[in-house]
C-alpha cells in the first residue's frame, strides 16, 4: 500500500503536477492510509533537514524556553507525566522527532502494511486518526522553530530552497485535510499566509 500510494505523488510531481493535485486524495484509496503514508513522509523530511543542522555548536547556545517562534513556548511532557517542562528549542526538536520515529516503528500504531486490510483497520480507528493529528501538529512545531531560529543557517548552507519545498508541501497537505488547528497555526500566520493563498489558487485552477 505503502509504495503505491506514494507512487501517486512520486507520479504527481515528477511530471511537473501542481503539488495541490500531489496533496489531493487518489480516487478509490483510503483517506485515513493517505494521511498515515504522509505522516512518515513528513516526518522524514524534517528528520533530513534537522540533521543537516544536528552537530552545530550554535544548538548548544540555547536556554530553556528559548528558540521557540515569537510569543510562544513550546513545553515537553514525557510520556505518562503530567507535567510540562521548558526545554531549549533544540532539545525541543530532538524530542519531537524521537517520540515521531517510537510512534511509526511501533506495529501496533503503524502497522506493517503487507496486510493492507489489518493496517486500514488501524488506520481508521479514532485512536489512530488522534495520534496523526499530534504528530502533524508536532512537525509543524519544528517548523516553526526551524524558520524561527535557524533559516539563516540553512540558508547558508544551500538548504532553503529545500526547506521551503518541504514546507509548502507539508502545508498544503494539512490544508488539504484540515489537519492543523487554528491555534497553532497564529505564531507562524506571516509565514502561512502566502502558502494558503498558493493553495487556493491552485484549488480554483482544479475546477
Amino acid at each position: 500500500m505503502r509504495d503505491r500510494l506514494h507512487g501517486y505523488t512520486r507520479r504527481t510531481l515528477g511530471a511537473g503536477g501542481s503539488v495541490n493535485d500531489a496533496v489531493a486524495l487518489p480516487k478509490g484509496e483510503s483517506c485515513a492510509g493517505w494521511v498515515a503514508v504522509h505522516a512518515i513522509d513528513f516526518y522524514n523530511d524534517v528528520s533530513t533537514i534537522w540533521a543537516v543542522m544536528a552537530n552545530d555548536p550554535f544548538l548548544g547556545s540555547f536556554g530553556p524556553g528559548e528558540g521557540f517562534p515569537s510569543g510562544v513556548e513550546y513545553r515537553w511532557s514525557d510520556e505518562g507525566s503530567n507535567v510540562a517542562v521548558s526545554v531549549p528549542a533544540p532539545v525541543y526538536i530532538e524530542k519531537v522527532l524521537k517520540w515521531v520515529e517510537d510512534q511509526i516503528n511501533d506495529d501496533s500504531q503503524f502497522p506493517d502494511d503487507d496486510d493492507e486490510a489489518e493496517a486500514l483497520r488501524v488506520f481508521q480507528t479514532p485512536q489512530f486518526a488522534a495520534l496523526c493529528g499530534q504528530i502533524f501538529r508536532r512537525l509543524f512545531r519544528v517548523y516553526g522553530i526551524i524558520y524561527s531560529s535557524f533559516f539563516g543557517t540553512l540558508e547558508a548552507l544551500g538548504m532553503a530552497p529545500h526547506l521551503n519545498t518541504c514546507f509548502k508541501h507539508f502545508m498544503f497537505f494539512c490544508t488539504e485535510f484540515s489537519l492543523l488547528p487554528e491555534r497553532e497555526i497564529e505564531p507562524l500566520e506571516v509565514l502561512i499566509r502566502p502558502i494558503r493563498r498558493q493553495y487556493q489558487q491552485g484549488k480554483m485552477g482544479q475546477r
